[in-house]
């Protein structure tokens, strides 16, 4: 069963973040504050036994998980980093920037930051002058439950963004394959040339 505290007694906000490794499309990320009220009440639910790592759930779980999760958190936010932004600064940095942009939405102030995977740059909020103290959890979106939620609504809501961008270009099979770089999609960009989408600091040939 996943811990919902790193340190107990602080709001603490799980970040994570999807789609460093697809040719196309932004990467998003998620901030979660979890509501430790509401989670004592939920511990029977099954949507609490579900909660893991994106990657270890199916599509219908996961949606499934994105709906119960907005309404047991104190507060939520997900934020993207463009293709034309990765381009510039890399997809670590991207990755890191996305986490921070979706840290700056939401509606209530962390006390305490846990971030999924080895790296991480300071943030301070918009509106403060100190760095909100954060740690790095490998493998994090496994153990935490925050990260865990982070995982889900930055992966679901990516996937919603790449099945928008499928109906502009469905040449590219992006509703299947996310823009991840599958044998269909270096195909299809053999074939059609690249888009405004497509990072073009990634390998697009294979």
């Amino acid at each position: 069963m996943l811990k919902t505290y790193y340190i107990k007694g602080l709001r603490e906000a799980g970040c994570d973040e999807a789609g460093r490794g697809p040719l196309a499309g932004s990467v998003f990320a998620a901030a979660v504050i979890l509501d430790e009220q509401k989670l004592r009440t939920t511990r029977r639910a099954k949507e609490w036994q579900l909660m893991n790592d994106s990657k270890q759930l199916t599509e219908k779980e996961r949606y499934l998980l994105r709906e119960w999760i907005q309404r047991q958190s104190l507060a939520w936010a997900v934020a993207e980093v463009s293709a034309e932004e990765i381009d510039k600064i890399n997809i670590l940095n991207a990755s890191i920037l996305a986490m921070q942009r979706a840290l700056g939405q939401l509606k209530v102030q962390p006390e305490h930051i846990l971030v999924d995977g080895n790296r991480w740059k300071p943030y301070i909020p918009e509106d403060g002058v100190l760095e909100v103290p954060a740690d790095t959890i490998i493998k994090g979106d496994a153990t935490y439950m925050s990260i865990a939620a982070a995982s889900i609504l930055a992966k679901t809501y990516r996937d919603d963004y790449m099945l928008r961008l499928h109906q502009e270009y469905p040449q590219y099979g992006w509703d299947k394959n996310k823009g991840y770089p599958t044998k269909a999609h270096y195909e299809a960009i053999r074939q059609y040339g690249i888009t405004k989408y497509h990072r073009q600091s990634f390998r697009l040939e294979k």
